[in-house]
This record gives C-alpha cells, structure tokens and sequence, in this order.
C-alpha cells in the first residue's frame, strides 16, 4: 500500500474544499493501476463528500449543513468558539473517509463528482488528509 499525507489551510470560514487535483497527483506518484484510493481525515470536526463543486452545490451543502446543525448554544458540547459542538457532530453525517476505485490510475469518479474536505471548524485552519492506494 502506498500512502502520503497532506496539509490543507481551510481558514477561518466553513468550506468546501475540492481535494480531486491532489488525489490525482498521488496517484501519479504512486504510479498506481488499478485499485482504491482511500482518503481518510484525521480530524474529529471535518469530514469527506462526494459531490459536484463550483456549481452551487458545495454551497449548498454548507447550507445544509447550517439547517441541519445550528451554530447555536444548544449543543453539550461546549469548548471553542460559539456553537463549536455541531462541528463535532458533523462526521457522523459526513464520514472522515472515502474510497474511490482507480481504473488505469485515474479515478474512477462521475462526470461532475470531486473529492472534497467538509470543513465547518474555524477554529482549526490547518487539516491533514491522508492519501492511501491500494493496488487490485
């Protein structure tokens, strides 16, 4: 299994962070066929989706997830800035990992699908993802 892991810089707002040009140039390195790519956050307050960017859906998921989880006071868990527990919660609806097949050392995602870090923790502005192929 070859495996490398990067830094992003989210910064101080809730992002949407296409990870897609980065898995591909791991792939490249790795030189990688056929298999899964795994990309795994190491993180309790980010987590991975699937999904089309630069269309409106990207913010429409921060959207979402704004509805769905309030940045509010009602939350047990209370450190950090204001309403920081929903962030904690965020990973149970969008995982901390995603597996991807690679065919010929592309992936093998949709017309319109990315890769993407979901980040809506402003207190933390740097997030490690990890990159792992497993040859098939």
């Amino acid at each position: 299994m070859h495996s490398t892991e990067i830094e992003v810089r989210t910064g101080r707002e809730a992002v949407v962070h296409d990870l897609t040009k980065q898995a591909e140039s791991f792939l490249a390195e790795a030189g990688a066929g056929d298999g899964l790519l795994h990309v795994f956050v190491p993180h309790a307050t980010a987590g991975l989706a699937i999904l089309e960017t630069g269309a409106g859906s990207d913010d429409d998921l921060l959207a979402a997830l704004d509805e769905l989880l309030p940045r509010d006071g009602r939350w047990r868990h209370q450190h950090g800035s204001p309403g920081h527990g929903r962030d904690h919660v965020l990973p149970a609806l969008l995982p901390p990992y995603a597996t991807v097949p690679v065919l010929g050392g592309s992936l093998a995602l949709g017309t319109w699908q990315s890769v993407c870090l979901v980040d809506t923790n402003v207190d933390n502005q740097v997030r490690k993802v990890r990159f792992s192929f497993l040859a098939g």
